[in-house]
């Protein structure tokens, strides 16, 4: 007689106790924080097509917003993962999906119908000093919309609607969604035997870098979508769904602890390789399907991951305090970011359009204008945040703050 299944964790079971683990949450600060300066960079790239340029451009913006590129957003989407797994086993899959819903979705939804229309609108006037169209005449024709499945998950289509920078927060519900209907559906038992043999392998050196292989086969099959951070919309589902399988089981992150060294190395020299085989690859090496390209991509993606392993491994290695001990000194400054993160990340890009919209007019040294638009940013970004989003429990609902 067949063993019985295990069953699927309940949204009241105990959960286990999880490690907490500051080193991730000192990536996502580092990333969403590290928009403002990246999207600020952007208005000087030769190659970029940011909302609002600068007359004067460079490429040496292109090799350092590959630096970010190549591990920033991935490891957005692997913490996410990481986090999915415990917030499936407290919750649930239906819970799961509907916490995901306010703390995801609300903000979304207020966002789009508020501040996402600024930056297209700085667009055109931008280009066009002959354009006079009113904000509210251009989100008459913004908000003309239609549903469309040619782009999934992005669901809404128009001429000028776009889900901007939030394009993140569309793929992370629906990954959400499709991760919650897989550990509703698929057997516990069966699944647990795969990860603990997945998670055995890892013993032997160098097992922890094969998941690059998958993002290697998306890379030179369907290409890098410029529009995503030069990452595809399904590599970025591989990394959230190893996230989810790294968070099940301690043997991956010794793993990664273990091997960060190597993967360092590895990942320096992929990246130098890809930057160069992108560079000499063709017109469009993100979409060609030569072999030069494919070849680029492949190598921009074995290095992604390599980049991930060596991070997360060397930020996880042995701490000179103990697991437990805080830095009282700096937790509230921590603690106010980590609680702000979301809604900054929501508010940033239209503010940093905006300033770069009225700076780049100055008859400044380009270095100057960078960084009055990173200063500006910052000060309206965290004016709003303390004048508007935190003052009262309605507003920090729409912005996805929890309770």
């Amino acid at each position: 007689m067949a063993a019985p299944q295990e069953s699927a964790p309940r949204p009241d079971a105990a959960p286990r106790r999880a490690d907490r683990r500051p080193e991730l949450d000192a990536i996502r600060l580092v990333v969403v924080y590290g928009l403002v300066c990246f999207h600020a960079a952007l208005v000087f790239d030769t190659r970029d097509d940011y909302y609002v340029k600068n007359a004067t451009t460079t490429e040496a913006t292109t090799w350092l917003a590959g630096l970010c590129v190549v591990w920033a957003m991935p490891a957005l989407f692997l913490i996410a993962g990481l986090g999915s797994w415990h917030s499936i086993r407290r919750r649930g899959p239906g819970g799961f999906v509907r916490e995901r819903l306010l703390r995801l979705g609300v903000p979304l939804l207020v966002a789009s119908l508020t501040i996402l229309p600024l930056p297209p609108w700085l667009r055109l006037k931008a280009a066009d000093p002959g354009y006079t169209e009113s904000y509210p005449r251009f989100l008459l024709r913004y908000f003309d919309v239609h549903l469309s499945l040619s782009d999934l998950p992005f669901l809404v289509q128009g001429e000028y609607f776009e889900s901007g920078h939030l394009w993140f927060v569309v793929l992370l519900l629906a990954f959400s969604a499709l991760l919650a209907a897989l550990a509703a559906w698929l057997p516990s038992g069966r699944v647990a035997r795969i990860r603990d043999a997945a998670a055995g392998a890892t013993a032997r050196r160098g097992v922890v870098l094969l998941p690059a292989l998958p993002l290697a086969v998306i890379g030179a099959l369907l290409g890098m979508e410029e529009a995503f951070a030069g990452w595809s919309r399904w590599a970025y589902l591989l990394f959230f769904l190893y996230g989810f399988a790294l968070a099940a089981d301690d043997r991956f992150r010794a793993a990664m602890r273990r091997d960060a060294v190597p993967a360092a190395v590895a990942g320096v020299v992929l990246f130098a390789a890809a930057g160069y085989a992108l560079d000499v690859a063709g017109d469009d090496p993100f979409t060609d399907m030569t072999v030069p390209a494919a070849v680029a991509r492949v190598l921009f993606a074995l290095a992604g991951w390599c980049w991930l392993v060596a991070i997360l491994g060397l930020l996880d290695r042995r701490r000179t305090a103990p697991v437990g001990v805080r830095d009282e000194r700096h937790r509230p400054v921590y603690d106010y970011l980590s609680v702000a993160a979301l809604p900054m990340y929501v508010l940033h890009q239209p503010i940093v359009v905006a300033a770069a919209y009225l700076v780049v007019r100055w008859q400044l040294p380009a270095p100057v204008k960078y960084l009055a638009i990173v200063g500006a940013s910052f000060v309206a970004m965290f004016a709003v945040y303390e004048l508007v989003v935190r003052r009262t429990r309605l507003t920090r609902r729409l912005f996805g703050i929890r309770g």
